[in-house]
């Protein structure tokens, strides 16, 4: 690739001067004398800032390499444990594949993650971009760790006009052509944290960017409308019933099913979640025990797929049921959904 090396240069010098200091990162000074990143600690991360933000999974890291601080910890705990544990940061299939991970490297590697990309993958829940963004940082070998913020930076590097998601593997094969046997963890590193700082998805500050030279959509004069995008469609619209139960200063949560959605989670007593709002006699019908049932409005909650207006029905003094009773201080280990429906009943407790 024409000016490859120029552009490697200029980043990872600015890299060196501008890396952000994150909770699991090795900075690029401590590389350079020796000290290499625990694959534990990029892997945890790693599955953490999936759909997450850095200020929003730090907190969640900390906490969890304080609780169990290697892998062969983590494959330890139970899974309640984990699930509660995780419960905040969405996306819960992501919990069920970490411990399911933790478990393998424990049990069939000794407690040590695989150092290449091909054995990383073959670990359960790791996909290709996370086997190759260890393999980097981790290991330092030559992988292409594509995310969004790097998908972002090569669309306007190179003005490419496909729009996404058509354009991600002419994208992925563009960063792979400025990948090199030469500190590829640093380099993997150093473009994630240009897309975040720099080369932001609506308002680039080009004046600051250390490869602005060779970018063409800031030639173009015009590098806030890269990537070109496709009009999503219009997400789909769930309707459900959430009851809060309480007894005294306790409240009554269901363990969720192993698969699907919140799956294994604790979480309110739900009926089941469908295309068409419940009229007040559904509601009813629909509860996990007989009592006096009240109206408290809805709440609503977006996930990845579709937007969800979950009526919110509220009763106390029932003692039959398969319930898990929590008190008010458990609730903060409930998934966002559930802890909004919940707040919506706490007058009651």
């Amino acid at each position: 690739m024409k000016d490859r090396e120029a552009i490697r240069s200029a980043l990872l010098a600015w890299y060196d001067a501008q890396a952000r200091e994150l909770a699991w990162r090795t900075s690029p000074g401590d590389r350079r004398a020796g000290v290499r990143s625990d694959p534990y600690r990029v892997w945890l991360s790693e599955v953490m800032l999936q759909q997450t933000t850095v200020p929003h999974a730090t907190p969640y890291f900390l906490s969890f390499t304080q609780r169990w601080p290697t892998v062969s910890d983590l494959a330890a705990v139970e899974d309640g444990d984990l699930m509660a544990a995780w419960a905040g940061l969405g996306y819960y299939a992501r919990a069920r594949n970490l411990l399911a991970c933790a478990r393998a490297v424990a049990s069939q590697h000794g407690g040590v993650f695989p150092d290449t990309e091909e054995g990383l993958r073959a670990l359960p829940g790791v996909g290709a971009y996370t086997a190759a963004a260890v393999a980097a940082i981790a290991f330092d070998r030559a992988a292409n760790v594509v995310d969004g913020n790097v998908e972002r930076v090569m669309s306007r590097l190179f003005a490419v006009e496909t729009p996404l998601p058509d354009s991600k593997p002419e994208l992925k094969a563009l960063a792979g052509e400025l990948v090199t046997e030469e500190r590829p963890g640093d380099w993997a590193q150093a473009l994630m944290d240009l897309g975040a700082t720099v080369c932001k998805p609506k308002s680039p500050l080009c004046d600051r960017c250390p490869i602005s030279t060779w970018c063409a959509a800031y030639a173009g004069g015009a590098p806030e409308t890269y990537p070109r995008k496709t009009r999503k469609a219009d997400r789909p619209r769930r309707h459900g019933v959430a009851y809060v139960l309480t007894r005294g200063d306790q409240m009554a949560l269901v363990r969720r099913p192993p698969k699907g959605l919140l799956g294994g989670m604790l979480g309110l007593p739900t009926s089941d979640w469908r295309a068409t709002p419940y009229t007040d006699a559904e509601a009813i019908a629909a509860a996990p025990a007989a009592a006096a049932w009240r109206d408290l409005g809805a709440v609503e909650h977006v996930f990845t797929h579709f937007s969800l207006t979950l009526r919110v029905f509220a009763a106390d003094g029932a003692n039959d049921g398969d319930f898990v009773w929590t008190s008010r201080e458990g609730l903060g280990a409930l998934p966002s959904v559930f802890l909004k429906a919940a707040m919506a009943g706490e007058r009651l407790i």
